[in-house]
C-alpha cells in the first residue's frame, strides 16, 4: 500500500512540475492563479531575438493617450527569462476594453535600434509606422483571465517583423 501511495505521490509531483515552471511572472501573478475571478490579462510573449536586457509589458485605457509617456494604467518590467515564452501577468482595475504594449530593451539601456517590441493582437508595423492605432489592439477583459499573445517585431534592415530561427 504505502509502494503504490509513493508512486501516486511522484506521478502527481510529475505533472505539478511542468506547470510551475511555466507560472505568470511579475508583482500581479497572483491575479492569473487558476481560478481568479478579477479582471487580469496573461500575455504571453514570445519571439525573443536574444535572452538578454528586460521585458516591460505595459497596459493602456480605452483613451486617445495611447502609447503616450507616462499614459499607461499598468507597467509590469522584467529580466528576460531564459527560455520560452514570457507568461506575465497584468492585472486590470476592472472590466473593460485594453491596450497591451510589450517591449524588449536587449541591453538593458534604455532605447536603441535592436529593440523590439509588440502588440496585443499582433498588427502588423514598418519602419514608417511604428504605433499601430488603439482601435486595431484593442482587447476586452471580464471577470476573470484573459490570455493574449504577443510576438515580438524587431528592426531588420529596412524592415520590422518577428525573428526568424533557423
Amino acid at each position: 500500500m504505502f509502494k503504490l501511495m509513493s508512486t501516486i505521490v511522484v506521478g502527481a509531483l510529475a505533472i505539478v512540475a511542468p506547470a510551475a515552471a511555466q507560472a505568470a511572472l511579475g508583482p500581479d501573478a497572483a491575479s492569473c492563479r487558476p481560478g481568479a475571478s478579477e479582471p487580469a490579462f496573461l500575455v504571453n510573449v514570445d519571439g525573443f531575438k536574444n535572452r538578454d536586457g528586460r521585458v516591460r509589458v505595459q497596459l493602456y485605457p480605452a483613451n486617445s493617450k495611447f502609447l503616450q509617456k507616462g499614459e499607461w494604467l499598468r507597467r509590469i518590467d522584467l529580466p528576460v527569462t531564459r527560455s520560452g515564452p514570457m507568461r506575465v501577468c497584468v492585472a486590470a482595475p476592472k472590466a473593460g476594453t485594453y491596450a497591451i504594449a510589450v517591449r524588449h530593451d536587449t541591453k538593458g539601456n534604455g532605447s536603441d535600434w535592436n529593440d523590439g517590441g509588440g502588440f496585443s493582437r499582433n498588427p502588423s508595423i514598418s519602419l514608417f509606422d511604428l504605433k499601430p492605432k488603439y482601435q486595431e489592439v484593442a482587447i476586452s477583459v471580464g471577470d476573470g483571465v484573459k490570455p493574449v499573445d504577443v510576438v515580438l517585431n524587431y528592426r531588420r534592415g529596412l524592415s520590422v517583423g518577428p525573428v526568424r530561427h533557423n
